[in-house]
């Protein structure tokens, strides 16, 4: 990646309906970084069924609802990660201020109940990663469409329903991809 205007960062990856890989099929991710020596984002629309509050006691922020954790990606699956939302006129401490009201939380200070200024968090495991230039091929080969965040794309309460939404949002092909069926097979 030469030109930075390249980046995707703290834009949504919008995968293909039938990419061919489980990790990925029907999948929006929410890139945190992307440069020349690589990429790393968080699948928004994988929930899971373990609630937060199973393995989590964070008592000073509330969770962004539904209260389970995501799978953010194939790598690091275990470890934590969590993006918040911003509290307006209140100073960030321990969270990295993203785009717009986004905010990556710092696990081990929020779990001593020690961060500032985030209203509301969403807990991932795992992330997805790309080395230099892996995603830059990917985005030449077409896998992923690059669409701007909506307000409440990375935090919205229907996280199955976001791949359509995004898509059909944008009009035209894209759209028509957004009406492709869950199943191919039973259509």
């Amino acid at each position: 990646m030469t030109d930075p205007t390249d980046s995707t960062r703290h834009r949504l990856l919008v995968s293909l309906p039938d990419l061919g890989d489980r990790n990925f099929d029907q999948t929006v991710v929410y890139m945190i970084e992307h440069d020349d020596e690589g990429a790393l984002g968080l699948v928004l629309n994988r929930p899971s069924e373990t609630t937060v509050a199973e393995h989590v006691c964070a008592a000073e922020v509330s969770v962004v609802e539904p209260s389970v954790f995501f799978v953010g990606g194939p790598v690091g699956v275990g470890g934590m990660l969590a993006l918040g939302r911003r509290q307006a006129d209140v100073e960030l401490r321990n969270a990295r201020a993203l785009a717009g009201p986004l905010v990556l939380v710092d696990i081990e200070r929020l779990m001593e109940d020690d961060v500032d200024g985030v209203d509301g968090v969403r807990f991932f495991t795992g992330y997805s990663g790309w080395g230099p230039g892996q995603l830059d091929a990917e985005l030449a080969d077409g896998v992923w469409n690059v669409m701007d965040a909506g307000p409440d794309d990375v935090l919205c309460a229907e996280p199955e329903d976001l791949w359509r939404l995004v898509l059909r949002r944008q009009g035209g092909r894209l759209a028509s991809i957004g009406l492709y069926p869950e199943d191919p097979n039973l259509n």
